[in-house]
């Protein structure tokens, strides 16, 4: 089987806070800050198969510290862990005040994507062979991650079932 190195994978992304990114509280809008998670996500999933891949699903974005118009914010993501044709990948939000030069880590995020080809079919993926602690610490863990997804996803489905799609107005 095809295995290919999670610093392969590996993408970075540094952007201002401007003020049009703000919400009330002056802080960075949440679904700016998840738009640049999906983003450099699908880039680190890509990078690793070199093929068309889709969100499957954002496990979590977890918020932990606030982003501020004085901040850059940095975002760094990479593959953990594959199944067949599914690929996890893991970012993490580094945020650096501009003027104190202090850096905090804003936020985490995981998200399965799965490598399609052009007829839109699931296509198997490489392994992900880790090398830092940190990729190590991740794809160790990132079993439990996926039959927690597996759990969750089934759960979706059935709640789904009892949901309705009639609009109010009709």
């Amino acid at each position: 089987m095809e295995q290919q190195y999670a610093k392969l994978s590996r993408c970075y992304k540094t952007s201002r806070v401007f003020p049009t990114d703000v919400n009330n509280h002056n802080t960075l809008f949440g679904g700016k800050l998840m738009a640049y998670i999906d983003d450099i996500a699908s880039i680190s999933a890509s990078k690793h198969c070199r093929e068309n891949v889709v969100t499957a699903s954002t496990d979590s974005v977890d918020f932990l510290s606030p982003v501020r118009p004085t901040d850059s914010v940095c975002l760094e993501s990479f593959v953990t862990w594959t199944g067949k044709s599914s690929m996890e990948v893991f970012v993490k939000v580094i945020t650096e005040d501009l003027i104190t030069g202090e850096r905090k880590i804003a936020a985490t995020a995981f998200l399965t994507f799965v490598a399609l080809n052009d007829d839109q079919r699931p296509v198997p993926v490489p392994q992900v062979i880790p090398e830092t602690e940190e990729e190590k610490r991740l794809h160790e863990t990132a079993k439990h991650r996926a039959e927690m997804r597996r759990i969750r996803r089934e759960q979706s489905k059935a709640f789904a079932d009892y949901l309705i799609t009639d609009f109010p107005w009709e």
